[in-house]
């Protein structure tokens, strides 16, 4: 690609294969109608050891779009180590990760984009604020935990990590430098990566929380149980990780 992307799409997948295809070809509709991006744009998958025919069906896109690339993770290590390993390869100006699920459709980028273009560094999709416009919504015992989740974090934090009322949206774009340096000192493998996001930006990088429309979608790979208590322990340390 001989002209740098005005915008890299991360989208990390792990044993995706029945949604994959189909979330692939929305976002590659989409980045190519769009004519401010004049075809600047690439999109990256990134598997982290798939047990099924993710890896395939993300070959078979990029074989078909030269602007999709394909990162294999030779093991399963996390969203967030497959959304760093995405990020730090990406060479666009700014640098987009979404879930595959696209439960916050692609085309809400635009307005984490105008928030770029206010000043920001950081602009994060949320659920929690009064604009925010949820079409279907979780069961409620996973929005109970998710709202008790960010409670629990924002007091771990005191403060470390602003006023975000939802740091668990998978949609968070950033501009180059701050991709760069972020997901340069990231650590973090698991769910709990998103949260370290925000606390090494603090001080550093300006981060807007932008209301969007989102959609409960089914087949998370969260686990409420055992990805809940890894979450917690990871912010617990993530003091200790950072000082």
């Amino acid at each position: 690609m001989s002209t740098r992307p005005a915008l890299s799409v991360v989208v990390p997948a792990y044993n995706e294969e029945a949604r994959l295809g189909p979330t692939l070809e929305r976002i590659r509709a989409y980045l190519g109608g769009r004519a401010d991006l004049a075809g600047a744009w690439e999109l990256i998958v990134v598997d982290d050891g798939s047990r099924d025919g993710t890896v395939a069906i993300a070959e078979a896109a990029a074989a078909a779009e030269p602007r999709v690339r394909v990162v294999v993770q030779p093991a399963n290590r996390g969203k967030g180590a497959a959304v760093r390993a995405g990020a730090l390869a990406a060479a666009g100006a700014r640098v987009l990760f979404s879930d595959a699920d696209l439960a916050t459709p692609i085309e809400e980028v635009e307005k984490l984009e105008a928030r770029l273009a206010a000043g920001a560094d950081v602009a994060i999709a949320s659920r929690a604020l009064p604009d925010s416009d949820i079409r279907v919504r979780q069961h409620p015992l996973r929005e109970t935990m998710g709202r008790t989740f960010n409670v629990l974090v924002r007091a771990l934090m005191r403060g470390a990590i602003g006023p975000i009322k939802d740091t668990q949206c998978g949609f968070k774009l950033f501009t180059a430098a701050a991709a760069r340096d972020l997901f340069g000192r990231a650590t973090v493998d698991g769910f709990a990566f998103d949260v370290e996001l925000l606390y090494l930006a603090r001080g550093r990088w300006r981060v807007d929380e932008v209301p969007v429309v989102w959609r409960h979608v089914d087949e998370s790979k969260v686990s409420p149980g055992t990805d809940a208590a890894r979450m917690l322990l990871d912010v617990v340390r993530l003091r200790w990780r950072h000082r």
